[in-house]
């Protein structure tokens, strides 16, 4: 893995961990846009964000917490 793939591998797990944390119903525009945005996303990668984002709610959801 070189450098630059670490980097997009950290910022969609920033990005999808952000949006874990953030309930998308209180998120005032589409959450694909606004990863790009928030995050200097490509579009491949918010989709990976929110595949971040459901396993990261799914791990919450399993433990209880």
């Amino acid at each position: 893995m070189t450098g630059l793939d670490h980097e997009h591998s950290a910022a969609i797990d920033v990005a999808g961990n952000w949006l874990a944390q953030n309930p998308r119903n209180r998120l005032n525009q589409p959450v694909i846009p606004l990863l790009r945005e928030r995050f200097g996303l490509s579009v491949a990668e918010a989709v990976e964000a929110c595949r971040v984002a459901s396993k990261a709610r799914e791990a919450i959801d399993v433990s209880g917490t």
